[in-house]
């Protein structure tokens, strides 16, 4: 039986895949920074017959990374998928937004992110199989204002993701980046977007999200736009002048309230 490690698993997406791959039999490794919520979801599962370990660890500590690898080592736990869905929005003007929420953005979406494939990769190797889910988004496509920091480390997930399944030609190892758009979840709600018209048009369930998650991890793709109304989308973006997408994100992401 084989093991996924995801973070951020008790809410949203990450919620959602863990589900779909308790219900495929896989044992589970589930991060989340909640103690009480994993407990929760850690019962909930148990009903699938699968083997749950659970990580207490809050990614946008530094440090937190190597913690988790190191903690699935003492149990002598085999990742055979790693999933890096841990993340969150702060969303906003720039010189509005709160650079101690930034900084732990970043730490999250980039520097733990890049930590955890780089350990478990290097494992991954030597089984000679294995294989990544990074999360994307849709903002990995283009600068997006009002969504500035958010949407740039999501580029950097893209980017760097793409490169390195290059890398792994021939070894048995895939990575994917998953680039879902708007998703009911959490997510919206802590980020104070939720009231936004991209929020309130061509949103997808997380349930919808995780299955086109699973179908793309089964291909073994290197990338996964979710739905078709994000396909046109990331489409348009390669066509239209940054001016208009540009202003497009400033309709789509400005608060009512504003």
């Amino acid at each position: 039986m084989k093991t996924v490690l995801i973070t951020g698993t008790t809410s949203g997406i990450g919620y959602a895949l863990s589900k779909c791959f308790a219900e495929m039999h896989y044992n589970l490794v589930l991060v989340s920074r909640d103690p009480d919520k994993l407990a929760r979801q850690k019962k909930e599962f148990e009903r699938y017959g699968v083997n749950i370990y659970t990580i207490t660890k809050d990614l946008s500590h530094k440090g937190a990374a190597l913690d988790v690898y190191n903690e699935t080592k003492s149990k002598n736990l085999v990742i055979d998928i790693l999933v890096n869905n841990a993340g969150f929005n702060e969303s906003g003007l720039f010189a509005e937004t709160s650079i101690k929420k930034e900084l732990e953005l970043l730490q999250v979406h980039v520097l733990a992110l890049t930590e955890m494939t780089k350990y478990y990769l290097k494992d991954m190797i030597r089984q000679k199989d294995g294989q990544i889910l990074n999360l994307g988004s849709t903002g990995s496509f283009a600068p997006f204002p009002l969504d500035a920091v958010y949407s740039a480390s999501k580029a950097y997930v893209l980017s760097f993701s793409k490169a390195i399944s290059s890398e792994l030609k021939k070894t048995g190892v895939s990575v994917t980046t998953l680039c879902p758009g708007s998703t009911s979840s959490e997510f919206s709600v802590k980020a104070k977007i939720d009231n936004t018209l991209l929020f309130k048009a061509f949103v997808m369930t997380p349930d919808q999200v995780a299955k086109v998650a699973i179908r793309a991890l089964k291909r073994r793709k290197r990338v996964a736009v979710v739905g078709i109304y994000n396909k046109m989308l990331v489409f348009s973006m390669k066509l239209l002048p940054y001016a208009i997408i540009a202003r497009l994100s400033f309709l789509f992401l400005k608060r009512k309230n504003d």
